[in-house]
């Protein structure tokens, strides 16, 4: 059944992708402006990137106030969870209604530029927020496929690093992992007494992509050629595959229950708490961290290790969160002064230590964490180990079916099944026959 919903899922995401065009040109005449700004209310969607949707709230709030009191303009406020957002921002693309501007995952950049359905940050609109030299490069090049006109610009950086609990490093005798083999060595050590040495977010289909493409592209994989052709059953990424379930299949390092975990807060509680001794997590589970008790001296972070006999070094993606105005929207003019505002560096300081975010400006330094060592890890890993997901058309149905599809398998494992090569080559294969008919 779960392989059925993914399926399910794809065909709903191209069916959504292939009507955008008809769609996103009505409903506010491509982007026109209209009102003065003390008239109008911007609606923001923003995804969770605190502890908790409150959170965000909490943390928002008194920032989008402060634009209205600098501009008269006034933002209504829905922070969206994770797996909800990609469902929301798809029928909002379909029907012409929604936000005026949305936060997504830089890795949805080329797919939702595809739609249509977004304005693009052309010559004069990239002006009006201040020019494409305030980021960094790494950050705006996931605004949209190479080559073309973007649709979406930074707003947080992330990266991805293995967090562990250093009191049970220490009383085990062991160092921080440098590689894949001394990663499962340590997670095996500390696995006892009903503790575990490894928290995942294994039903949790954005988790699962992710290192899905981490392990698949230190195995020196990619999942799409050079002509942007699907190539998912390669023997590279299914190996890489068959190593993440592994951690719970044959290494048995991860608690069974964590094939239940729809979202990283919940692994990352396991790890504050001491049920788990590591966690994968990009840097903004520092602010989960702390919310769930865990001082920032009980934890060190690494990159992500390779296997020893890794094709490439590769830690991280360069993940992040970026922000995109509908096309439909009656406030251009005004949604660009938000997204101004947005990534000003004032509001970027207000906003990257609550929420760990790696600065996505120029010049800026790191406020997410007061650990020098920390910042050291994620930004060495963002800007010297990183390989960009796919930045093609399809790269949101690629996420949703692979993903999907892990979420699946490790249910199989998680009760009592066993996952072969042969079922994840399987898996790959429908999720490719999907991807290619929304091609």
């Amino acid at each position: 059944m779960g392989k059925t919903r993914a399926i399910l899922a794809a065909t709903a995401i191209a069916a959504l992708t292939l009507t955008t065009a008809a769609c996103s040109s009505g409903g506010g005449g491509g982007g026109s402006s209209s009102g003065s700004d003390k008239d109008t209310t911007l609606t923001y969607w923003a995804s969770n990137q605190g502890t908790s949707i409150q959170n965000d709230k909490d943390v928002l709030t008194p920032v989008l106030d402060k634009f209205t009191q600098k501009t008269g303009i006034k933002v209504k406020l829905e922070v969206i969870g994770w797996n909800d957002l990609q469902t929301r921002i798809q029928t909002a693309v379909s029907s012409g209604q929604g936000p005026d501007v949305v936060n997504i995952g830089n890795t949805w950049g080329a797919w939702l530029q595809s739609t249509g359905a977004f304005a693009e940050f052309n010559d004069a609109n990239m002006k009006a927020i201040g020019g494409a030299d305030k980021f960094v490069k790494t950050a705006l090049d996931a605004g949209g496929a190479p080559g073309k006109t973007p649709t979406s610009v930074p707003l947080y950086g992330l990266a991805y690093g293995l967090y562990y609990n250093k009191a049970m490093f220490a009383d085990a005798g062991l160092q921080p992992p440098t590689t894949w083999e001394e990663f499962v060595a340590a997670a095996k050590q500390l696995t006892t007494g009903g503790k575990y040495g490894l928290a995942l977010a294994a039903a949790s289909y954005t988790e699962n992509i992710h290192f899905a493409f981490l392990t698949a592209a230190q195995n020196g994989a990619s999942f799409y050629d050079k002509d942007g052709k699907p190539t998912f059953t390669s023997q590279p990424i299914v190996d890489g595959l068959s190593r993440y379930l592994a951690l719970m299949q044959t290494d048995k390092v991860v608690n069974p229950g964590n094939a239940q975990y729809d979202n990283g807060t919940q692994a990352i509680a396991d790890f504050a708490s001491g049920k788990a001794a590591m966690v994968l997590s990009q840097n903004n589970a520092d602010a989960s961290i702390k919310a769930d008790g865990m001082s920032p001296d009980d934890y060190g972070v690494v990159a992500l290790p390779s296997p020893k006999n890794a094709k490439a070094e590769v830690a991280t993606f360069p993940a992040g969160i970026n922000l995109s105005i509908f096309k439909y929207t009656k406030h251009l003019s005004q949604a660009l002064k938000f997204v101004k505002y947005m990534t000003s560096e004032d509001t970027q300081s207000t906003l990257d230590k609550p929420y760990a975010a790696l600065p996505v400006l120029a010049g800026a330094k790191a406020s997410f964490t007061d650990n020098a060592d920390e910042a050291k890890v994620f930004l060495d890993a963002y800007n010297n180990k990183s390989k960009p997901l796919p930045q093609v058309a399809t790269e949101g149905s690629f996420e949703s079916t692979i993903g999907k599809g892990l979420s699946q398998e490790f249910a199989t494992i998680a009760t009592g099944g066993t996952v072969s090569d042969a079922d994840i080559k399987a898996m790959l294969k429908t999720a490719q026959e999907q991807v290619e008919a929304q091609g």
